[in-house]
């Protein structure tokens, strides 16, 4: 596990970040919070790309927890079926509509408190609705962005939660907003798990990983 970088090494790393991609964006469509949550929950041990493909008619007929209840379970599998652990996730999505419905008016709530409370909702489900929808510095840490964080130095932790923490505590403040994003996207297409592309790194001179590929 690599050192956590100093402050100014920190600050040239996302100002880089910044000018490659002023506005990055979750790759997970959805059209409103409702969606946002079930396209999350559901991308848990699958792609994006998986989750979009299944997602495309789903969410023109059930894109509020209402509508979902009435596709039904078995309804809603039909559409994610090629998502790994499909019938589990359509069991909890079904679970959190009715629980939306009942308990908050049909409404995604806006505190992680709240939103780590609905079936299938962990805590880096409810870091991405907030930072996706709400605009809220939520730090959704995945195996791309733990990868990252270790072999960079940008934020070195044993788990996910302390790299979440290291995040919140050295990036500054002006870059918190689209830090994982930032984050979750050099990790997925430069700094890769077997082979990482270091010779399309924009921060390569930055990053204290040893066994670059140049």
């Amino acid at each position: 596990m690599a050192k956590q970088l100093p402050y100014a090494t920190m600050r040239e790393i996302f100002a880089r970040f910044q000018a490659a991609a002023p506005e990055p964006k979750g790759e997970l469509h959805h059209t409103n919070a409702y969606t946002l949550v079930v396209a999350v929950a559901l991308s848990a041990q699958a792609t994006d790309v998986g989750v979009n493909r299944a997602t495309k008619d789903l969410f023109q007929i059930a894109d509020t927890p209402e509508k979902m209840l009435a596709l039904g379970e078995e309804g809603l599998i039909q559409h994610i079926k090629t998502i790994g652990l499909f019938r589990n996730k359509a069991k909890n999505v079904i679970k959190m509509s009715r629980i939306l419905v009942e308990e908050y008016g049909g409404v995604v709530p806006s505190s992680r408190a709240a939103l780590q409370s609905l079936p299938g909702v962990g805590r880096k489900t409810a870091n991405v609705v907030l930072n996706m929808w709400w605009h809220f510095p939520a730090q959704a840490v995945d195996t791309h962005i733990f990868r990252l964080g270790n072999r960079a130095g940008i934020a070195p932790g044993k788990d996910v939660d302390a790299v979440e923490r290291a995040i919140e505590d050295h990036v500054p403040a002006e870059f918190q907003l689209h830090a994982h994003h930032w984050m979750i996207l050099h990790g997925r297409y430069i700094c890769l798990a077997r082979k990482p592309r270091c010779g399309d790194c924009i921060i390569r001179d930055l990053c204290q990983y040893e066994e670059k590929t140049l």
